[in-house]
């Protein structure tokens, strides 16, 4: 690296500099000289104190950790043969649930020879996303899984 891009402890702009005049300014300055983009042609380098310059930087992380939003999934499981009640109380749920800006997996386990007929669990997917239509979307369409039928749920009105 023989020449650097030098922007020094105030934020001024040395311009292209040897680094070993670049390392010589740092040292003067009691501070140290880190590289800040290494891709860059020359490659630039700052004069600062590298441990405040660490701990800004993990600051700056945690803060945007804080501001993301982890969505959370909720599930309903039932089988082909759940009477109408059942069903209406577990659509209550995952009402709430997308009201409250979570997504909803609705999962349609088969036993036996239930698996023969998935147009039972396509007719009851199909009538629960009609029924939540007005707080949520369909983000995954009804799928098999195994011995399973899916079909996952977001928040937000469908268009």
């Amino acid at each position: 690296m023989p020449e650097v891009r030098l922007i020094g402890p105030e934020g001024q702009n040395y311009g292209v500099v040897a680094a070993s005049q670049a390392m010589s300014i740092a040292q003067q300055a009691g501070l140290d000289l880190v590289e800040v983009a290494p891709n860059s042609e020359p490659p630039v380098c700052r004069v600062l104190d590298y441990g405040k310059f660490l701990y800004e930087k993990q600051k700056k992380d945690r803060e945007a950790r804080k501001a993301q939003t982890k969505v959370e999934i909720k599930e309903i499981r039932m089988r082909p043969k759940t009477s109408g009640h059942h069903r209406s109380f577990k659509v209550r749920n995952a009402r709430r649930w997308l009201t409250e800006g979570k997504k909803v997996r609705v999962r349609i386990r088969f036993r036996g020879q239930e698996i023969s007929y998935p147009e039972i669990a396509l007719t009851d997917l199909r009538r629960i996303s009609e029924e939540l239509a007005d707080v949520g979307m369909i983000e995954q369409p009804p799928m098999m899984e195994g011995r399973t039928m899916l079909m996952m749920l977001m928040p937000g009105k469908a268009k």
